[in-house]
């Protein structure tokens, strides 16, 4: 029988995305083995992220600030809009180093299983801020699954009546798959969106 302080750490932990309850009690247990000051630090982070982490005003991004720091960069492009699903996927197209333009994050995509609407998206404050002018491309930059197809789809309806050139980003195969392998749909993808060399 464990302490309940312990089993209430593991139900905690186990609420977290991807963690089962056996990943959680390994947590928990390496929490517990860990020097003190490593489960103050844990705690003290975990209090100051929620304390001082909030929504960018004008992209939806993490900020500490009214606006974050893309959305205060005087560099990056105002004619493009990339609309992203989530922050992970900002952080992972703001990795390649490839986009300058600026970003606004949706917070999920279309899922009526789940319950998810418009409404529960920040579509809204994209329309908003697209009238206030100054776009004139938004790269719709969904995951290539049935929601995110689902949104993108959506978004094009919404935009285009706009004015606004609206792209899709490309998809295909990863670099170093092999042709024998990839399903239909996605080899498909890969020859609709080849380029000239």
């Amino acid at each position: 029988m464990t302490p309940d302080p312990l089993n209430r750490l593991v139900v905690e932990l186990a609420k977290l995305p991807g963690i089962g309850e056996k990943t959680a009690q390994r947590l928990a247990f390496h929490i517990l083995r860990s020097p003190a000051q490593y489960a103050q630090d844990l705690s003290a982070a975990i209090a100051e992220v929620v304390k001082k982490v909030r929504l960018c005003q004008r992209c939806f991004a993490l900020t500490e600030a009214e606006l974050c720091q893309m959305c205060q960069d005087p560099r990056r492009d105002e004619r493009l809009l990339c609309v992203v699903e989530n922050v992970a996927d900002q952080l992972a197209i703001e990795r390649t180093r490839e986009f300058r333009g600026r970003y606004h994050v949706l917070h999920g995509v279309l899922s009526p299983l789940d319950g998810t609407g418009p409404d529960q998206l920040r579509i809204r404050e994209l329309l908003n801020r697209l009238r206030d002018g100054g776009t004139e491309e938004v790269i719709v930059a969904t995951n290539p699954d049935v929601e995110g197809e689902a949104t993108a789809l959506y978004l094009t309806r919404l935009l285009k009546p706009m004015g606004l050139k609206v792209t899709r980003i490309a998809q295909g195969l990863p670099i170093g798959s092999d042709l024998e392998f990839a399903d239909q749909a996605t080899l498909s993808r890969a020859l609709a969106a080849r380029r000239e060399m």
